[in-house]
């Protein structure tokens, strides 16, 4: 089967879907940051494995706290998935921190203030009408 293949591609949807329902809904260790989002899975072609981006908005220390609590909560979260998805195998599940939404988020904060500079200059160089 090709890496990305139609089926492949299916498939990393409906788990990304469902590790996101998971972790928003199920799991109640408090480690785990509530803006946490699953922004990526990547199945590998066999099901043996999967690697599924997280992305938290927080500090470091809230990032590093929820990427232990998912540890953790591993077997459960694999146990969930196993039943909510008929795979032929459940694939082993790695947690990546993933910060691009953070990152989208400053640049977007960046932007706007660039705006709001050039917004404010442009009124304070308009000449003045009598």
């Amino acid at each position: 089967m090709r890496k990305n293949s139609v089926k492949n591609t299916r498939i990393n949807s409906e788990v990304q879907r469902e590790l996101s329902m998971i972790i928003r809904e199920d799991i109640k260790d408090p480690r785990i940051h509530f803006m946490t989002s699953v922004t990526d899975v990547q199945v590998a072609p066999d099901l043996k494995t999967c690697k599924a981006y997280i992305s938290v908005m927080g500090n470091e220390e809230e990032q590093q706290n929820t990427l232990t609590g998912l540890k953790s909560a591993v077997g459960y979260i694999r146990r969930e998935l196993a039943r909510r998805v008929n795979l032929r195998n459940t694939p082993e599940i790695t947690f990546i921190l993933d910060d691009s939404i953070a990152y989208g988020a400053e640049m977007s904060k960046k932007i706007a203030d660039l705006h709001v500079e050039n917004y404010t200059s442009d009124e304070e160089d308009a000449p003045e009408e009598s």
